[in-house]
């Protein structure tokens, strides 16, 4: 059904190199069209190119920036957009724009804890067992928490590739993780390859996200699973009014201090707000069911700083 919305779909779905090159010259006309960078004016290319360097800028700091930025609440939302996923072993997750590992070494930390849960539950069952035949076991499962799960990490900004590996080495993830450059608005992969896509603070950054919301529909297996978190629309007008204020007089100082970036910190500030373009969530929800995917819902988080937006390729 997806493909019908958009002709570049269905000619991608076909996977003939002439025809990617058709649709990338098709993309490459739209190169000029105008856009936003913040609260810039811009066309597509200039932004895409901004962005880049924003994130080049910011990589080694990313992950201190965003505990200070946030008072470390960022953490319990991709807690929550993990368990709102609830993968189980097996699973195969691609997440896009994940270039530090957050979302991808929570993946992994969940489906170790649903396998070692399993492994006592089985171990219970068998009471019989001598304690060198419970040993041995537990020995041999261990070292296959994982099960045939994966995540692909993928995220166009070399900079941010590189500090997400170093992170995974420094904490010892090795396992079941991979790191791929690649560019949401045209990922590397084939059809119906992922049972989970999550992109996480990535999608209010990308210039086309009916393109990458379409990408992300053809990757996925049918019964596959779109889950984003994204900044949102605070309706509260106090709460509003002191967000702002946070966010333009304290957010930039911030980056300035830790990072030594104010301009990059102010841009992610003035893309926090002109994303959705008509600020109401509602947008969002219409994007990613005019990609093709149903059972679309969203749900908003503190009062709607942020939301968790959910769709299934059926």
């Amino acid at each position: 059904a997806a493909a019908g919305l958009c002709p570049c779909r269905a000619l991608l779905a076909r996977r003939g190199g002439a025809l990617r090159a058709l649709c990338g010259s098709v993309r490459g006309l739209a190169a000029g069209q105008e856009t936003h960078f913040g609260f810039q004016t811009v066309t597509e290319a200039e932004r895409r190119e901004k962005i880049y360097q924003v994130f080049e800028s910011v990589a080694k700091k990313y992950d201190i920036m965003n505990d200070s930025m946030t008072l470390g609440i960022h953490r319990v939302w991709k807690d929550i957009l993990m368990h709102k996923m609830n993968p189980s072993p097996g699973t195969l997750l691609l997440d896009v724009a994940g270039g530090t590992g957050d979302i991808a070494f929570r993946f992994i930390n969940y489906v170790r804890s649903v396998r070692e849960r399993q492994l006592q539950r089985k171990l219970k069952h068998h009471q019989n067992l001598s304690w060198q035949e419970i040993s041995e076991s537990y020995q041999e499962d261990k070292f296959k928490l994982l099960g045939d799960s994966q995540v692909v990490v993928c995220d166009i900004n070399k900079e941010m590739l590189k500090v997400g590996k170093q992170k995974a080495q420094h904490l010892g993830y090795s396992e079941g993780l991979s790191w791929v450059l690649g560019n949401a608005e045209e990922l590397p992969f084939d059809d119906d390859k992922f049972d989970v896509y999550t992109i996480a603070f990535g999608i209010r950054n990308v210039t086309r996200i009916d393109l990458a919301l379409q990408e992300a529909y053809r990757v996925l297996k049918p019964g596959g699973r779109f889950l984003c978190l994204e900044f949102s629309h605070v309706s509260n007008p106090l709460l509003s009014r002191l967000y702002d204020l946070y966010s333009f007089q304290v957010i930039p100082v911030l980056g300035e201090v830790i990072a030594g970036d104010w301009k990059s910190y102010q841009y992610l500030v003035e893309s926090i707000r002109r994303f959705p373009p008509s600020g109401k969530t509602e947008e969002l929800k219409a994007m990613i069911e005019d990609a093709g995917f149903l059972k679309v819902d969203y749900q908003n988080l503190n009062l709607g700083i942020v939301a968790t937006h959910s769709g299934f390729k059926l």
